[in-house]
C-alpha cells in the first residue's frame, strides 16, 4: 500500500509539474515565424500603422502628469517600471495599471554598462546569465506582488542587450524571449516591421524632446510602410531633460484619434496580441 501511494504521489507531482509548465509557456514569449509574405499581413479595422507608447523607470512625472494627459483622451500606454520608484507611488501605480495601462518589465536593478559613473556595482560587463535571469524573474515577483499584474513585455535598460565582455560576452535575448512576449530597445533608428520583426528584440525611438511636427514625420514614414513604431519617454512634463513634452504627448493623442489618419495607439501586449495572431492564427 505505502508503494502505490508512494507512485501515485510521483504521478500526481510529475501532472503538476507539467501544467503548471503549460501555463507559463502561454505567457513566456516563443520564436514567432516570419510571414511569408509580408503584404498578407493586415491591421484591424482598416488601420495602416501602430503606435505604442511606452515609458520607462516609473518616474513621477509619468503619474502626475502623464497619466492623466493619456486618461483624458482614453489612451493607454505601457510602462516599464522600475522597482525603487515603484515603491513611492505604489497606490498611483495601482490605479493607472486598473486604468488599463500596461506595467512592463525593467529588471529589478535597472543595470547597465560601467561606463556610467552612476551604475556601481551593476555593471553589466560583471553580471553572467544566472544573474540577469535572477534580475527578470524578482523582478516580475516583486510587480506582480505589488500590483497584481504579470509583465508580459521587458524593456531593456540602457537598451543593452549583453552581460560579460569581450569574448566572454553574452546576449541575453533568449533570457527575454524565454520569460515575456516582448523586449524593447532603445535609441534606434526605424519602426518595426509587424510581419517579420523578432518580437524579443523590438526597435524603439525616443519621444523625450521631440516636438510634434518632428514626432508627425516619423509617424508618416511610418504609415507609409505599414509599420509598428514603438515611442520610448521617461519625464512627462512641459521641457527639460528626459522628457516629453506635454504639448507633444496631447499633440500625438489627437492626431493618432483621427480616423482619416489611420493609426491604431495602442500598448504594447495589445499590438503583440494582434501581431501573434497574425503570424500563428491564434489569439495571445
Amino acid at each position: 500500500m505505502k508503494t502505490a501511494a508512494l507512485c501515485l504521489n510521483v504521478v500526481c507531482c510529475f501532472f503538476i509539474v507539467i501544467f503548471a509548465g503549460c501555463s507559463q509557456s502561454d505567457l513566456q514569449g516563443k520564436d514567432l515565424p516570419v510571414m511569408e509574405k509580408r503584404d498578407n499581413f493586415r491591421w484591424p479595422d482598416g488601420k495602416r500603422a501602430a503606435i505604442s507608447l511606452t515609458f520607462d523607470d516609473a518616474r513621477h512625472s509619468q503619474i502626475t502628469n502623464g497619466v492623466p494627459i493619456l486618461d483624458e483622451y482614453g489612451t493607454k500606454a505601457t510602462f516599464y517600471v522600475s522597482i525603487p520608484n515603484l515603491d513611492r507611488g505604489l497606490d498611483a501605480w495601482k490605479a493607472a495599471a486598473a486604468n488599463g495601462h500596461e506595467i512592463g518589465n525593467h529588471t529589478l536593478t535597472h543595470p547597465c554598462s560601467g561606463n556610467f559613473p552612476f551604475i556601481g556595482d551593476r555593471a553589466l560587463e560583471d553580471y553572467n546569465l544566472d544573474r540577469m535571469r535572477h534580475e527578470l524573474t524578482e523582478s516580475n515577483a516583486t510587480i506582480e506582488r505589488l500590483l497584481d499584474v504579470r509583465p508580459v513585455s521587458f524593456a531593456y535598460p540602457c537598451g543593452q542587450k549583453y552581460v560579460g565582455r569581450g569574448r566572454n560576452l553574452k546576449s541575453y535575448v533568449p533570457l527575454v524571449a524565454e520569460a515575456f512576449w516582448t523586449g524593447r530597445g532603445w535609441m534606434d533608428e526605424w519602426a518595426n516591421d509587424p510581419a517579420f520583426c523578432d518580437t524579443a528584440q523590438l526597435m524603439a525611438m525616443e519621444l523625450d524632446g521631440k516636438d510634434f511636427e518632428q514626432v508627425k514625420q516619423v509617424i508618416d514614414r511610418t504609415l507609409a510602410n505599414g509599420g509598428w513604431l514603438v515611442f520610448c519617454g521617461h519625464e512627462i512634463a512641459e521641457d527639460g531633460r528626459q522628457t516629453t513634452r506635454s504639448s507633444t504627448l496631447k499633440a500625438l493623442c489627437e492626431y493618432a484619434q483621427d480616423p482619416a489618419n489611420g493609426l491604431w495607439l495602442d500598448t504594447v501586449e495589445a499590438i503583440t496580441r494582434h501581431i501573434r495572431k497574425q503570424r500563428t492564427g491564434k489569439a495571445g
